[in-house]
């Protein structure tokens, strides 16, 4: 097992999606922030099922800074309450996983 973790979260826009990732990178917070376009999601909101189209941030980073990197995104994020699922990298390429920590660690 690795302290590193892949976070989910989703947002409405292309514009939340590039400015949620570009702080999270630039605060060292996430090595790298994957954007996928057009999810669909289907959720019950406030007693409704409700329909919409979303993008998912794949999120790489390490479990010490994961308090850090919530905040942070329910400070960016549009939504009331935003998803934030982060999920344990049990294992991986050494390379890249060495990259994460040089890349989130604080200079």
């Amino acid at each position: 097992m690795t302290d590193k973790i892949v976070l989910f979260t989703t947002v409405a826009s292309p514009e939340e999606a590039d400015r949620l990732a570009r702080a999270l990178v630039d605060r060292r917070l996430a090595a790298c922030v994957t954007i996928l376009p057009q999810a669909r999601s289907v959720y019950r909101w406030q007693g409704k099922v409700e329909e919409s189209t979303e993008l998912l941030l794949l999120i790489k980073s390490r479990r010490p800074l994961f308090a850090a990197l919530s905040e942070a995104v329910r400070a960016l994020h549009s939504y009331e309450i935003p998803e934030l699922i982060a999920l344990p990298v049990v294992d991986g390429n050494p390379p890249y996983l060495d990259w994460i920590d040089h890349e989130t660690e604080v200079l």
